[in-house]
């Protein structure tokens, strides 16, 4: 593989890698090669979590500890990450076996948000935790916390609920539309309904649960759109 793409990234990410080979590893889905980033994954996990508390510790000194695991929660949740790893580009750069490419593995958000867990654990593995946090805050930077974020945090479908009992209206209802992909990788695709509005919102995620979640947060902004 051309270190040119890896090259960029290294520019957008405001980092140079000592040893660009754990930058390539990163970008290496297990489909591609044995040496593939899962590891990597695993410890940016952990150094994406603590950079991020960091960071909410020290610009939230007014919330409490349960609205913090909240917003922390939204922060690293799949979505957010996956809008960050379409920002620095990452579907050009990652190696994926042919089958996954061909199936739209560059763009399926679970395969980008790992990859850039494994980009933190690999700047943690190249150039220690206080240069992987400054990575993380960087990202973050133009995530404004301000009490909409903290509202957004809520579990989704928990406020949807609250939404429409505070307007006496009926609980919304869920169906799953589709399931994409194989068993150990499966998308699901889930409607959330509000017959009482006619309105329905779809949403996705790698469980049930998730695609709920997601599709109760698209159902509250269209009632609020709609000023229901």
């Amino acid at each position: 593989m051309s270190f040119h793409p890896l090259q960029d990234l290294q520019q957008r990410l405001q980092h140079a890698f000592s040893d660009p080979a754990l930058l390539e590893r990163a970008t290496t889905h297990r489909s591609f090669s044995a040496d593939h980033n899962e590891r990597l994954e695993f410890l940016g996990d952990s150094v994406l979590s603590l950079a991020v508390s960091s960071l909410l510790f020290v610009r939230l000194r007014h919330l409490p500890e349960g609205e913090l695991s909240r917003i922390r929660a939204h922060l690293v949740r799949q979505e957010s990450l996956h809008a960050i790893a379409v920002r620095l580009k990452l579907p050009e750069v990652l190696r994926l076996g042919e089958g996954e490419a061909r199936s739209g593995g560059k763009l399926r958000p679970s395969i980008l948000a790992d990859a850039l867990e494994a980009i933190i654990g690999a700047v943690y593995l190249d150039a220690g935790y206080e240069r992987a946090q400054a990575l993380v805050h960087r990202l973050f930077e133009g995530v404004e916390l301000s009490p909409s974020l903290q509202a957004a945090a809520k579990d989704a479908k928990t406020a949807l609920q609250e939404w429409l009992q505070g307007r006496r209206m009926k609980l919304p209802a869920y169906r799953v539309a589709e399931i994409e992909g194989a068993a150990h990788n499966q998308v699901f695709h889930v409607r959330c309904e509000v017959p009482e509005k006619g309105l329905s919102a779809g949403g996705s995620g790698v469980s049930r649960r998730a695609a709920e979640q997601a599709a109760a947060a698209a159902m509250l902004v269209q009632l609020k759109a709609n000023k229901a």
